[in-house]
């Protein structure tokens, strides 16, 4: 237990509630604040340009003397991919992690310019912590990557936990089952809360083995006449390590595509958590010298990403590999929710290419996320008083809280969140409470939070109607239109085709400016004359809005 009574307990989200990513989860404890992730999501179809969405941190920042310690479960991007921006602000924050997780930090981290200003600890299921008086354990779970763990914060009112991405699986590809014994002994000593996966709480059952999918994908690799061509999450090591295993099986080289799973291939080899013969991993540049049925490609592109070099292979846009005839394309992920589209047209380009495409049909593919019978085994092993389904779209939530209803949690005391609600716990009783600034966060290029609202809707106008540009000299002076009005269409109308239009919007034009000249309008109401006036017109013309930019020049 806590070495000093802590009377005043908050829990929140920064992410990772109603959504699929950017995961950052904060615990409270009197004055001292514990993070757990600092995930990123990739943007939606209405985020035009955007590259990745972080959390909005403004509390930690204003609190930043108080932040303790960042507590990394695991290393998917939608856990450490905001890290590097978080720590911009808050580089003297110890961040903890295990040894694989730490090594795929470590690469953000490097690539950030901040891997030496940085303090990262180690930690393992086993570490048992002390900070600022307040005792902290963790746990092994089951995910599609090695090194899970979730965590137990103690405090006078009971334990909170956070579960971190989890599955029971039974038979696991790295032999490490969940620490079933730990958490029922953690329900035995008494949770408070109990922060929980919410991803598959709408899926009856059990989520499948690991080991299923080697089985599987050694048999479409035994039974394949050509290259064979492994799409997957870079960070699933589990499923890499079932890759090469089953290329050494069937006698066949592995060369790896994509700069993010060379560089996790490279980390995980490393730290011994993949391990092949060391002839089986060959370059991309000795592909084409080794016959078709010795090959295994594995690459990133499982998600449909318009760069990644799956797509650009399905394209025949790809440098050194691109789809031929014969090829038998294993795609060993499902969409996240929102990619779909991008998936589908993916699979219709490797179908065109003339590739046998393996996605839905087979088990070349089982979910990270417990399904409903695990989640409510969770729940009955750690036997909290108050629950908060985390890490889900509000659907998810909901489904999960029904779940926790079913195994004797009562109603009151389950609380679906939104990001920034704050629960707050006093005499083991909770209450919402305030809310603390959060959302989304914009990267785009090397710009953190500087695409707004504003500048979205300006590129989703534009994305629907285009621009018109209409350019103008003027004679302040003497009040008269020297040259122009000159309009300039991008996106909006084909010019050539569009004269007779054009030509009546330079006469319209030209008498709005002449009118607004007589009336001695200032340079700001001019330019709203022109815009408004041609707006109106270009509407009764077409049936569009494009947006107008009026551009004066004075001589």
């Amino acid at each position: 237990m806590s070495k000093k009574k802590t009377e005043n307990i908050s829990v929140f989200a920064l992410g990772g509630v109603g959504e699929i990513g950017k995961n950052m989860y904060v615990v409270e404890l009197d004055d001292d604040i514990f993070v757990i992730d600092a995930g990123l999501m990739f943007p939606g179809d209405e985020m035009l340009g955007i590259d990745i969405v972080i959390p909005d941190i403004t509390y930690l920042k204003e609190n930043k003397d108080r932040v303790r310690a960042i507590f990394i479960t695991h290393g998917h991007e939608d856990h450490i991919g905001g890290l590097s921006y978080v720590l911009r602000d808050l580089k003297h924050v110890p961040v903890y992690g295990t040894k694989l997780t730490l090594g795929l930090i470590e690469l953000k981290l490097k690539e950030a310019g901040l891997l030496k200003e940085v303090d990262l600890r180690l930690i393992d299921a086993k570490t048992k912590l002390t900070i600022a008086d307040h005792f902290i354990t963790f746990f092994r779970v089951n995910h599609s990557i090695p090194d899970c763990v979730g965590v137990c914060i103690q405090t006078s009112q009971g334990a909170i936990v956070h579960t971190g991405d989890f599955k029971f699986d039974y038979t696991p590809v790295d032999g490490k089952q969940s620490d079933f014994n730990k958490l029922a002994a953690i329900g035995q000593r008494g949770v408070l809360a109990l922060l929980s996966d919410s991803t598959n709480a709408e899926r009856p059952g059990q989520t499948g083995s690991e080991s299923i999918v080697g089985a599987e994908l050694n048999d479409v690799i035994y039974q394949a006449e050509g290259r064979v061509i492994v799409a997957s999450f870079a960070s699933n090591v589990h499923r890499l390590q079932q890759v090469f295993a089953a290329a050494e099986a069937n006698d066949r080289k592995v060369a790896v595509v994509g700069r993010s799973m060379v560089n996790i291939v490279e980390v995980a080899q490393k730290l011994n958590y993949l391990r092949f013969k060391p002839k089986t991993l060959v370059e991309l540049s000795q592909v084409n010298r080794l016959p078709d049925n010795k090959v295994v490609i594995l690459t990133t592109g499982s998600q449909g990403e318009p760069m990644a070099a799956l797509t650009r292979m399905a394209r025949n846009a790809h440098k050194q590999v691109n789809i031929r005839l014969n090829d038998t394309v294993v795609i060993a992920a499902t969409p996240i929710p929102g990619n779909e589209k991008s998936v589908s047209k993916t699979i219709d380009l490797l179908f065109r290419s003339g590739a046998n495409v393996i996605y839905n049909q087979r088990k070349v593919h089982v979910s990270g996320h417990g399904s409903a019978e695990e989640l409510k085994l969770m729940l009955n092993l750690v036997k909290p008083k108050y629950f908060l389904p985390i890490h889900g779209e509000y659907r998810m939530q909901m489904a999960h809280s029904k779940l926790a209803e079913q195994v004797g949690v009562k109603s009151n005391n389950i609380f679906i969140v939104e990001k920034g609600d704050v629960v707050e716990f006093t005499g083991r009783k909770a209450r919402m409470s305030r809310k603390v600034p959060a959302g989304n966060v914009l990267i785009d290029g090397i710009g953190v939070g500087d695409v707004g609202n504003i500048v979205l809707r300006d590129r989703r106008l534009l994305s629907q109607d285009g621009v018109v540009l209409c350019v103008v000299t003027l004679n302040r002076k003497q009040k008269k239109l020297i040259s122009g009005p000159e309009l300039i269409s991008r996106g909006f109308v084909y010019m050539r085709e569009s004269e007779e239009m054009i030509s009546e919007a330079n006469r319209i034009v030209t008498k709005q400016i002449e009118k607004s000249l007589q009336a001695g309008s200032d340079w700001t109401e001019l330019k709203s004359n022109i815009r408004e006036r041609l707006s109106v017109f270009l509407f009764e013309q077409t049936k569009r809005r494009p947006m107008i930019l009026p551009i004066i020049m004075e001589i």
